[in-house]
């Protein structure tokens, strides 16, 4: 009976986690690393996410994370684009949405934010470490936008 039950059990496994794109731009350098050090920057943060079928019962995930750090110029930019392919069984069609987008996304930003940190490290900086997001209050948002979209067109 409870292999059954196993076997029945909705499954969500990361099966594979990359970066697709990745850039750093460290327009003003050396300036911008003398400066560095003299104030904190203003940090400006952009995350996107989209997910597309693969294959039945797998689902890639792409997070797109876009930071700006400003100083009296703009000190660096990093655009990463980090995805994870996710095998998906017995969830429903209505649920994988926010399955993938919240609790992939939650599994996913540790690792895009660590590569964000190397390289702002290896450019010079020191190492940007990003707040955790609540991607359950993200997704909520986005949902509202779409629905506000909607109504308005």
């Amino acid at each position: 009976m409870a292999d059954q039950d196993a076997d029945t059990q909705p499954r969500f496994m990361l099966r594979s986690q990359y970066i697709k794109d990745l850039s750093l731009e460290n327009p003003h350098a050396p300036a911008s690393l003398i400066a560095a050090g003299k104030q904190p920057p203003k940090v400006e943060l952009n995350i996107d996410l989209g997910a597309q079928k693969v294959q039945d019962d797998l689902f890639e995930l792409m997070m797109r994370i876009n930071v700006r750090a400003l100083g009296e110029r703009t000190l660096f930019m990093v655009d990463l684009t980090y995805a994870g392919l996710f095998a998906v069984e017995g969830i429903p069609e209505q649920n994988l949405e926010p399955v993938l987008m919240v609790d992939g996304a939650f599994i996913l930003f540790p690792f895009a934010r660590r590569v964000i940190a190397d390289v702002t490290r290896d450019g010079g900086f020191p190492p940007l470490l990003l707040e955790p997001v609540d991607f359950y209050r993200f997704y909520q948002e986005r949902i509202a936008q779409a629905q506000a979209a909607a109504a308005a067109g």
